[in-house]
């Protein structure tokens, strides 16, 4: 029965109205923008570009035939917010940043990466060149990023090989007296100890940087110059060894070199199944090939190829530096508009074609072929793996299949700088950019117990303060003990919800043999041939090896970092005045404090503060 008017009764609620997007349109104005769709709840679904804002977001909502995606997007609009540009390549910069910023439920997406090898030339006084991956907060250039580490690491070989830059860190570095193997076999220039001056060391970095850009030929001429006029002085030492490098580079150039046309150059192809997709990467520099690289992005719905390597090309070059010409499978919408953005961000003309013809049209071909074949190659690993996680699910008789999985392992070298590790996997395997270290203080050597729950504490109480994700299934390397800490810390933080499991060695520690050990007592081996057991061990392998790599990190880090640098006083003069007058740390270590009084720049002191901290001793005793 309706109630009545005056009965006091709260109105039924009224239901949400529609966006009305036509009325949206009319209050825009055509200047170039980036338009955003926004869900009833807040959330972005959908952020766009526009050269005209008006324009563009009218296409939306007229009367024309649209993709399944747009309509189920446009259906869930409740707002829209607008950003005016001055000019479109603004529009595309800001575009690209509120993408990753926001990760919209309906863009294409490119997946973050943070595994990018790229070569490192150091910003210091005497900068040292390596390999490089991860986020970028050492000071210097940054060339890349390359396909594959071992394209690096060749690039690597041959840079020392030519210019002699050191390579060690720099807690090596400052504390050297005399010169490494690298120098006696001709791949430094023993700046560590003087034995080359700062304005020659710093030419070798200038051509180093002139090689990694890709201009070798300027990099020749200019050494030839060089060496014309080392033989007008009669240094013919000097002019000897600047042909010696011009030699190399030249026969260099003359076994990468592809074809005289091809310098500075990628290309990318783009496969798809049904909305998985695969862009591979062929990517040429100076003329060599410097092979390939698969990327899988985030399709969020799309079935366009085309689409989707637009997306990849805006996202990847604004985080990349774009190379002077990129070569695509099939054109793309914005190419001007991409051209002019890459061409203001690096200083140079880059060039986006989508039809190529002769030696690049093969290239394309290459990569699309290439692509097609990675993106088989994932699509029948995660096949593989959703049989796995349902194996798992029968196995532990879970109502559902595991989206999130954590494992835990201790390592340590008899008690030493020990490490535990969390690896995460999800349906579509590892999740790298998940995974945690925690360096464990405060216990007694060799305790694997303690050290379990105080890295489980840390994890876990951390998500339960924060509202952070739960792991479905929570594996242990371990036995009974170590089942029982971790038991004992989800009690304690009134965790209820997650599945643990310990993964016990089998007999003679054979693979295959484990034993999956239940918190209720059960133990359960399921077999070598247990698709269930063949992932646990896959995690169970991934978190050892992970712990493994942070404890050896970890204790090499403390056994090269000088005891000096912890001393106050002691800068990067006095340290290396102390180390080359006693010979090395062991000398400084044998003397008294006398005689490390001696050393010019160490008064009285500095010198008992010196000696009290390499015996363990207090500075006034």
């Amino acid at each position: 029965m309706p109630s009545h008017p005056d009965s006091g009764a709260p109105p039924p609620p009224s239901p949400p109205q529609a966006f009305d997007g036509k009325a949206f349109v009319a209050s825009l104005s055509t200047a170039p923008g980036v338009y955003r769709m926004l869900a009833a709840d807040g959330s972005v679904l959908y952020v766009g570009k526009a050269a005209s804002l008006r324009k563009r977001v009218a296409n939306y909502f007229s009367a024309s035939p649209k993709p399944t995606r747009t309509m189920a997007m446009l259906a869930q609009v409740a707002s829209m917010e607008v950003t005016v540009t001055r000019t479109e390549v603004e529009a595309l910069l800001l575009e690209n940043q509120l993408i990753k910023s926001l990760k919209p439920r309906y863009n294409v997406m490119l997946r973050d990466d943070k595994s990018y090898p790229f070569v490192l030339l150091t910003q210091e006084d005497w900068p040292r060149l390596a390999f490089h991956r991860g986020g970028r907060s050492i000071p210097g250039r940054y060339f890349g990023p390359y396909p594959s580490a071992s394209t690096v690491r060749e690039t690597l070989n041959v840079m020392h090989k030519l210019f002699r830059l050191r390579s060690c860190e720099d807690s090596v570095f400052r504390n050297r007296s005399r010169p490494c193997l690298q120098y006696q076999i001709g791949r430094c220039s023993a700046p560590c100890v003087g034995l080359v001056s700062a304005p020659d060391y710093a030419e070798s970095v200038r051509r180093v940087a002139l090689f990694l850009d890709g201009r070798s030929d300027e990099l020749t001429d200019e050494l030839n110059t060089a060496m014309e006029r080392a033989s007008e002085r009669l240094d013919f030492e000097q002019a000897a060894r600047l042909r010696d490098l011009v030699a190399s580079i030249r026969g260099l150039q003359a076994r990468q070199y592809v074809d005289g046309r091809v310098a500075d150059l990628d290309v990318l192809a783009c496969a798809m199944q049904g909305t998985s997709a695969c862009v591979l990467l062929l990517a040429f520099r100076d003329g060599r090939n410097l092979g390939t690289r698969a990327f899988f992005p985030k399709t969020s719905g799309s079935e366009d190829p085309a689409e989707v390597l637009a997306a990849f090309v805006s996202q990847y070059y604004a985080e990349q530096p774009p190379p002077r010409e990129i070569v695509l499978d099939r054109v793309i919408e914005d190419v001007e508009l991409l051209q002019q953005a890459f061409s203001e961000t690096v200083g140079r003309r880059v060039q986006i074609k989508g039809s190529v013809r002769g030696e690049r049209a093969g290239y394309v071909d290459l990569a699309r072929r290439n692509a097609g074949a990675a993106l088989v190659s994932r699509l029948d690993s995660q096949s593989a793996q959703s049989l796995r996680l349902e194996a798992l699910r029968e196995l532990l008789e879970l109502t559902e299949p595991p989206q999130r999985i954590e494992c835990f392992d201790i390592s340590h070298t008899m008690g030493e700088a020990t490490v535990a590790s969390c690896v995460v996997f999800g349906p579509e395997g590892a999740v790298r950019s998940q995974y945690r270290r925690y360096n464990i203080a405060g216990i007694a050597p060799g305790d694997d117990y303690a050290a379990m729950h105080q890295a489980l504490m840390r994890r876990f109480r951390r998500a339960v303060e924060a509202g952070g994700v739960l792991p479905d299934v929570l594996l242990i390397d371990g036995g009974a003990g170590q089942v029982t800490q971790a038991r004992e810390v989800l009690d304690e933080l009134g965790i209820g919800s997650v599945t643990l499991v310990g993964v016990a060695k089998g007999e003679a520690r054979r693979a295959g043999h484990e034993a999956l050990l239940l918190p209720d007592g059960r133990e359960l081996r399921p077999g070598p041939d247990s698709p269930g057991l063949q992932l646990v061990q896959q995690v169970r392998d991934e978190a050892h090896r992970f712990a493994i790599t942070g404890h050896r990190g970890r204790r090499q880090k403390a056994r090269t970092v000088s005891r000096l640098e912890d001393i106050a006083g002691i800068g990067p003069r006095r340290r290396a005045s102390l180390l080359r007058h006693f010979g090395g740390l062991a000398g400084l270590k044998a003397a008294g404090a006398e005689q490390i009084a001696q050393v010019e720049g160490i008064n009285a002191a500095l010198a008992r503060r010196i000696y009290a901290n390499l015996h363990g001793l207090d500075a006034e005793d």
